[in-house]
C-alpha cells in the first residue's frame, strides 16, 4: 500500500509532465488554434486497456477523455502487426475509432521500460490538437453542408510515423500533401513530436527515481481513488429516473431540429445514461462517434463532482445506453466536422437532467456553440491565408452565483484567440469585440453575458462559412432560470444585411473589401426566481451595462415551443 504523502508527490509529478508537454506544444505550434487558444492535449494512458491514467490541466478535457479510446485503437493495431516496438510513434485522424473529427491529429508513442528482464511498454504518451487545415471541400474544414466524411479533409488510421525511431517521410509527404497550409502542417506535427520527446525524458526520469512498480502502484490507486469518490458523489444524489431533451437547430443539410435526449437513473452509487430518445444518424456533419459521446459526458460529470480525480476511474459506475442507429454513436462515412456542436448539447442536457435532481450540484446551460468561423482568400502577392477561428459566449448561472461573462465553452480550458493575433496574422480589422447586452438568462443569479463580435475585410475579396448552433433553441435556464439570447450572424452585401438562410450554418459567403460579418452569440441560462434577485445586483447589472440596453436588445429567445414533436426524428 503506497502511503498518502508519496502518492501525493507522484500525482502531482505525473501531472507535471502532461502540463509540460502542452506547454511544450502551445510554444512551438504554428497555428493560432494550438499556440494560442490551446486547442490541444496530452495525457498517459494505460499500456493495456488505454485508459486515461493522468491529463493535463491546460488541455482540452474533452480531448484527454477520447484519446483513451485512440489508444486502445493503437494498441489492437499494434497486437495484430507484432506488437509495438521501442522508437513508434503512430499518427491518425480517424474520427470513428478514437477520435472527434478530421482536424484533431493524434500522436501516440510507448515508453518501454525493462520489467523482469524483459522491454515492456509501460504506459503511451499522447498528443492531439487541431491543425488549421486538413484539405477537403472548405479552407478549416468545419464544412457544414457536409455529407460523409471524404468531404470533410483527409482521413489518415493509425499509421507509424516513427519506426524504430526513424521518421517515415512518405506519411510526412502525404500528410503535406493534402493541405493548403503544409508549412503549419509542419509546425504543428512537430511540436507534437517535440512534446512526446520531452514527455518520454521526464517520465524516465521519474521512474528511474521511484522506481517502476511504485509509479505503478501510485496509478492504480488514484484510479481506484477516483472510482470510490465518483460512487460516493453518485450515492449523495436521490435515487429515481428523470428524463430531459435538447436540441439542435439541423444539420446543415435538412432545415429540421434534431433531438438530444437523456434519461439519467441515479440506482444507489451508479449511474445510467441513456440516450435512446436520441435523434437517428444525420445527413449533415453534428453527428459524433460512441466514443466521442462517452468523452463529452465524462466532461459533464467531472463539471458536476469536480472534486472527483480526472482519470478513467470516474467512468467505472457509469454505464451508457447508446443506440447504433443514433447520431450520437456513427460510423464512417458519416460526416462528424461539426463534434462540437453536440457535445456541447449532451453536456447540457447532463447539467439539465442533473439539475432535476439537484439543482444545487448542477449549472445552467452555458452559450452552446462555438461559432466556427472561416474566412480565406489571397493576399495581393498570391499568397492563401485561411483564417479560422471559435468564438466565445455566456456561462451559466449556478446555485453560488452569475455565470461567467464571455468565456470559452465548457468542454475545454481553451482561450478564445485574441483580436491582436488574428488581426496580426489575417488581413481582417475587429470593428467590436464587446459584450453583448441582455444576452444572459434572468435568475435570482444571472447567466452570463455573451460576445459581439464585428469582422471587417481589409483584403479584396474573400469566402467564409459559419458552423453554429443555438440560432433556434436558446440555452435553457435551471430551478426557475430564464433562458439566454439567441445566437445570431450577420453578413454585409451590397444590398444590405444578409442572414443565413438556415440560421446558424452557411457556406459560400462573398464578401469584398470593407464589408463584415457578424456575431452575436448568446448568454448563460439563468438560476432560480428572478423575482428574488437582489435590487442591489439589479442596478449593478445597469450600471455596468450588462442589462437595460436600448439598442442591444436580444432577438425573441427560443423557438422551443414552434416545435411540432412529429418533425424530430
Amino acid at each position: 500500500m503506497i502511503d498518502a504523502v508519496t502518492l501525493a508527490v507522484l500525482k502531482g509529478r505525473l501531472e507535471q509532465i502532461a502540463d509540460e508537454m502542452d506547454a511544450t506544444l502551445f510554444r512551438s505550434a504554428f497555428n493560432p488554434i494550438i499556440a494560442e487558444a490551446h486547442d490541444a492535449s496530452h495525457g498517459l494512458y494505460d499500456a493495456r486497456s488505454g485508459d486515461t491514467l493522468v491529463q493535463g490541466k491546460s488541455g482540452l478535457p474533452i480531448f484527454v477523455g477520447v484519446m483513451a479510446f485512440a489508444v486502445k485503437a493503437v494498441i489492437d493495431k499494434a497486437r495484430l502487426q507484432g506488437g509495438d516496438k521501442a522508437g513508434d510513434t503512430w499518427i491518425f485522424n480517424d474520427p470513428y475509432d478514437g477520435g472527434t473529427h478530421l482536424s484533431d491529429f493524434r500522436l501516440v508513442r510507448p515508453v518501454f521500460r525493462e520489467i523482469d528482464g524483459e522491454q515492456t511498454v509501460f504506459c503511451y504518451l499522447a498528443s492531439v490538437g487541431h491543425w488549421h487545415d486538413v484539405g477537403g471541400n472548405v479552407p478549416g474544414n468545419y464544412n457544414p453542408v457536409a455529407t460523409e466524411c471524404f468531404q470533410e479533409g483527409m482521413l489518415i488510421p493509425p499509421v507509424k510515423l516513427f519506426r524504430d525511431g526513424e521518421l517515415q517521410q512518405d506519411i510526412v509527404d502525404i500528410l503535406s500533401c493534402n493541405t493548403r497550409l503544409p508549412n503549419s502542417l509542419y509546425g504543428d506535427m512537430n511540436g507534437q513530436i517535440n512534446a512526446l520527446d520531452l514527455g518520454e525524458k521526464r517520465l524516465h526520469e521519474l521512474l528511474d527515481e521511484y522506481g517502476d512498480r511504485e509509479v505503478a502502484s501510485a496509478l492504480a490507486e488514484l484510479k481506484s481513488r477516483a472510482a470510490d469518490l465518483m460512487r460516493a458523489r453518485i450515492s449523495e444524489l436521490p435515487d429515481g429516473q428523470v428524463g430531459t431533451e435538447d436540441f439542435l437547430d439541423n444539420d446543415g443539410i435538412v432545415d429540421q431540429p434534431l433531438t438530444v435526449a437523456l434519461d439519467l437513473s441515479v440506482t444507489g452509487n451508479r449511474l445510467t445514461l441513456d440516450f435512446s430518445r436520441s435523434s437517428k444518424a444525420c445527413a449533415g456533419p453534428v453527428n459524433i462517434s460512441r466514443s466521442t459521446t462517452i468523452a463529452a459526458c465524462y466532461v459533464a460529470l467531472k463539471h458536476v463532482f469536480d472534486d472527483v480525480p480526472a482519470n478513467a476511474g470516474v467512468l467505472e459506475p457509469v454505464e451508457f445506453v447508446i443506440p447504433d442507429d443514433s447520431l450520437l454513436s456513427v460510423t464512417a462515412p458519416k460526416p462528424v466536422g461539426g463534434y462540437t456542436e453536440t457535445i456541447l448539447r449532451l453536456i447540457d442536457v447532463v447539467f439539465l437532467a442533473i439539475a432535476k435532481l439537484a439543482p444545487e450540484k448542477s449549472t445552467a446551460c452555458a452559450y452552446g456553440t462555438i461559432n466556427a468561423l472561416s474566412l480565406n482568400g489571397h493576399r495581393a502577392n498570391g499568397q492563401r491565408w485561411v483564417m479560422f477561428s471559435f468564438f466565445g459566449g455566456g456561462h451559466g448561472a449556478h446555485a453560488s452565483g452569475d455565470g461567467l461573462n464571455h468565456g470559452n465553452a465548457p468542454i475545454s480550458t481553451a482561450t478564445i484567440p485574441p483580436l491582436e493575433i488574428l488581426e496580426a496574422a489575417y488581413p481582417v480589422m475587429f470593428r467590436q469585440w464587446a459584450l453583448r447586452a441582455d444576452s444572459g438568462g434572468e435568475g435570482y443569479w444571472r447567466g452570463g453575458l455573451g460576445a459581439v463580435y464585428e469582422l471587417e475585410l481589409l483584403e479584396q475579396q474573400a469566402e467564409g462559412f459559419l458552423f453554429g448552433e443555438r440560432g433556434r433553441y436558446a440555452p435553457r435556464g435551471i430551478a426557475g432560470g430564464a433562458e439566454a439570447a439567441l445566437n445570431r450572424f450577420s453578413y454585409e452585401q451590397e444590398d444590405g444585411i444578409k442572414e443565413p438562410p438556415m440560421t446558424s450554418k452557411m457556406v459560400g459567403i462573398k464578401l469584398v473589401k470593407g464589408q463584415a460579418v457578424k456575431l452575436e452569440t448568446p448568454g448563460g441560462g439563468g438560476y432560480g426566481d428572478a423575482g428574488l434577485r437582489p435590487q442591489a445586483l439589479i442596478e449593478r447589472d445597469r450600471e455596468l451595462g450588462y442589462t437595460g440596453s436600448a439598442t442591444s436588445k436580444p432577438e425573441p429567445k427560443s423557438g422551443r415551443a414552434q416545435v411540432n414533436p412529429g418533425d424530430i426524428e
